[in-house]
């Protein structure tokens, strides 16, 4: 089964390091028996404390995995898209571009959307990573990952995928896939994150709920007028690599802007206090 239930040819069930299969299968998720109600007692004081150590283990592994990827953008879309449809090809050509503008490409690392970018990702010999997730039946990592991390808890994941990518990349998907745009727009609205780009692929796909969100949405006060402008929606593989790269330009001279005007502060207070 694929990472969302589709069929697809298994080749074993990842529970972080351990690779399990046929009957040694679980049938429920790690995320399952973090964020299932305790039924009686308190064996859950005993379980949970040890359940945040494999939590801190996850983030550990994750970080130490991915800190040296360098500029990275996160691809995302439909597990359920089949190699001879278009957004497929399209997927391929975004991967493509972004190696040759010098990014590292993220995915879920599973098929469809996320196999299509980590596969032109890797041949365009760029880095390609997928960030694979626990669920409760076979799936494996797509064969274009050369840097794979599997991780037991959605919520470690999603760090990963903030944490080191400078923009997201959206191609038409269902509720995995609207549920890390979403995440994303949220940290962006909420100035968790700095405002890196969030570009949507495929117009006709997205427009109603675009039309959703600037209309009734924006009229209901739910949010601000300005907060649709966060969203990018483009029809080619070009276009929103573009936006990705010029963005990525504006931010970094940001950056060096921020740390000029910091040491430009800092030597006139050390010169200050030098005379007095």
């Amino acid at each position: 089964m694929s990472d969302d239930g589709q069929p697809e040819p298994g080749r074993g069930y990842r529970q972080g390091p351990v690779l399990l299969r046929g009957q040694q299968i679980p049938t429920t998720t790690s995320d399952q028996r973090l964020l299932s109600r305790p039924e009686g007692g308190a064996s859950w004081l005993h379980d949970d404390p040890w359940r945040v150590m494999r939590i801190q283990s996850e983030f550990v592994e994750g970080f130490g995995a991915l800190a040296e990827v360098g500029p990275a953008v996160s691809v995302f879309g439909s597990a359920r898209t089949r190699a001879d449809e278009p957004a497929y090809a399209l997927a391929v050509d975004v991967a493509r571009l972004l190696v040759e503008a010098g990014y590292a490409v993220i995915t879920g690392g599973g098929p469809g959307i996320m196999e299509a970018a980590n596969r032109g990702a890797k041949e365009a010999d760029g880095l390609s990573i997928g960030l694979g997730i626990e669920l409760p039946f076979e799936q494996g990592m797509n064969d274009w990952v050369d840097l794979g991390v599997n991780f037991r808890y959605f919520f470690a994941r999603k760090t990963m995928f903030v944490k080191y990518s400078e923009g997201f990349i959206v191609l038409p998907g269902g509720f995995g896939t609207l549920d890390e745009l979403f995440e994303a727009l949220t940290l962006v609205q909420t100035h968790k994150v700095v405002e890196f780009p969030i570009v949507l692929v495929g117009r006709e796909h997205w427009q109603g709920l675009l039309d959703w969100i600037s209309g009734p949405v924006v009229s209901a006060g739910l949010i601000s007028p300005v907060d649709p402008d966060l969203i990018k929606v483009v029809d080619t593989a070009e276009e929103a690599v573009d936006i990705v790269v010029r963005r990525g330009v504006e931010l970094r001279r940001r950056e060096e802007e921020a740390v000029a005007e910091a040491e430009a502060a800092q030597e006139a207070a050390q010169a200050s206090t030098d005379e007095s």
